[in-house]
């Protein structure tokens, strides 16, 4: 079980995914690009786009989750944002998880503190040992 995750050039959830370590798969940068295939459950991470005049979900993780095989093998979502969006804070996690019926799982501001990463990290563990123990 895997990360899948949207990082817009400005890198930040890039950083903050680099920074778990663990094994995670980048979708690319451009829409003209073909996206990934999933191939196994994974959990998605995004940033927020737009704000208040919609388009929050990025068009490459729309392209992604369009993909029936991708959206079948979501668990869960984090989602990256910036408080200044007030109400619109991480909104692209919050439109997939219920879209896709996951759970959004974390969220955290531009590329995240170390706490955030603490938690995130734990709660990973934490989540994947459940998804592994019901589909027994």
């Amino acid at each position: 079980m895997s990360l899948i995750y949207f990082s817009s050039v400005s890198a930040n959830t890039h950083r903050f995914v680099t920074k778990l370590g663990r094994d995670a798969r980048r979708l690319p940068l451009f829409t003209k690009e073909e996206t990934l295939d999933a191939g196994d459950p994974f959990v998605l991470v995004t940033p927020t786009y737009g704000g208040v005049q919609g388009g929050s979900v990025p068009k490459q993780v729309i392209k992604f989750l369009n993909q029936e095989r991708n959206r079948s093998l979501i668990r869960g979502v984090i989602g990256s944002g910036n408080t200044n969006f007030g109400a619109e804070y991480c909104k692209a996690a919050d439109i997939i998880a219920a879209k896709c019926r996951v759970p959004r799982l974390y969220r955290f501001e531009l590329m995240g503190t170390d706490e955030d990463l603490r938690i995130v990290d734990q709660g990973l563990d934490q989540f994947w040992t459940q998804q592994s123990q019901s589909a027994k």
